[in-house]
């Protein structure tokens, strides 16, 4: 894998990422592919909005199929007939937010689906990865909520720590056998900078034999902080990341998020809020949210944004796409998420383009203000 920086303007970054199978550019925000497919499209919908890379759940497929179901299959890429690239998560979150019990060894997790027990560590969780054969994959990391304490929020960046020196360790070992299966680490430490410092400082220089992590994320926002303290994190954060190598701020957010996101220096995003939003009624568009539940819309000929170039805006109307939310139709969701997801990678493309042209910042200020 290679990251390269291709302009800069202040510290908002264009550049490209060389994947074995792909190559990507930067910023990008992927959706979120939880059971390897976004929730109501399939594989010609997401190319056709022009997304290279999605995100799958290592927590979720390794519970169904199963990790070795897949890669009896051929790995993600056979199995789902994607022909882009995969990141998965190291399912930490989805065993904390289950009530999953951290240790020094790991997480012991009950499972959602049949409440059956299991144990998380930073070496299985890889080895799950592996069976995936995702693209980029997740080390382990102990995620906290927000507000914390201090001691609570100090033990989460040491145990995230060693468990990075474990992950590292491990995949020098395997990386002859998997070569193109690159790794990230997890940045922690909550909104408090002096643990944010810690935990980027230890995780950018923890290498075994040479092996380093090719990338590094921004973990644990949007868990209960405040938006001011969530962006001073990131910009704190992005200070202490390498400028080689890829930053990717996990689970953020909204797409003014992106905005101040690439504002301070992130390259990748990914978020369930585009998705999510589509279902229950909410469009994004670049003048703020519409609900497409509204009485008003019923008879509106005009599609959401006549200036949008997604499927949707070109062939539906708001009025039809307001019939068949309230006709609890399928296609509602497949339509509206189209045009949400690709409104999202319009943002992160538009971001880029202005990078290169370096006008990032009245380009941003001109976004914020239609946005409000």
């Amino acid at each position: 894998m290679i990251w390269k920086l291709e302009a800069k303007d202040n510290k908002a970054r264009a550049g490209i990422l060389t994947l074995n199978n792909n190559v990507i550019q930067t910023p990008v925000f992927m959706p979120v592919g939880t059971q390897a497919c976004v929730k109501g499209l399939d594989f010609n919908d997401i190319e056709n909005i022009h997304s290279k890379i999605i995100l799958a759940n290592t927590y979720h497929l390794y519970l169904r199929p199963g990790d070795k179901v897949i890669k009896n299959m051929g790995g993600l890429h056979k199995f789902s007939g994607f022909n882009g690239s995969f990141l998965t998560d190291s399912g930490g979150f989805q065993a904390f937010s289950l009530g999953g019990k951290p240790n020094e060894d790991g997480i012991l997790f009950k499972s959602h689906i049949d409440g059956s027990r299991h144990f998380f560590t930073p070496e299985s969780v890889l080895d799950i990865q592996y069976n995936l054969n995702s693209n980029i994959m997740m080390i382990l990391d102990d995620l906290i909520a927000l507000p914390n304490t201090k001691d609570r929020i100090l033990e989460s960046i040491k145990r995230t720590s060693v468990w990075a020196k474990r992950s590292i360790k491990h995949h020098y070992y395997k990386k002859e056998s998997h070569p193109n299966n690159k790794i990230f680490a997890i940045i922690q430490g909550g909104v408090d900078k002096e643990a944010r410092t810690i935990s980027a400082n230890e995780l950018v220089n923890t290498m075994y034999q040479n092996c380093a992590f090719d990338g590094f994320a921004i973990g644990g926002l949007a868990v209960g902080e405040e938006k001011n303290a969530m962006y001073d994190t990131i910009e704190i954060t992005t200070n202490l990341m390498p400028e080689s190598k890829p930053r990717y701020l996990m689970g953020v957010g909204t797409p003014e998020d992106l905005i101040e996101g690439i504002y301070r220096g992130v390259d990748m995003f990914d978020c369930v809020m585009p998705t999510r939003n589509a279902r229950n009624g909410t469009i994004f568009t670049r003048f703020g949210r519409l609900s497409i539940k509204n009485a008003n819309l019923k008879e509106d000929c005009s599609p959401i944004d006549e200036n949008c170039k997604c499927y949707t805006c070109k062939n539906f109307s708001k009025g039809y796409l307001n019939h068949l939310y309230r006709a609890n139709e399928t296609l509602y969701i497949r339509l509206a998420s189209i045009h949400n997801l690709y409104f999202y990678l319009e943002i992160t493309r538009l971001a880029r383009e202005a990078i290169m042209n370096n006008c990032f910042l009245s380009w941003r200020k001109e976004m914020l203000a239609n946005l409000a």
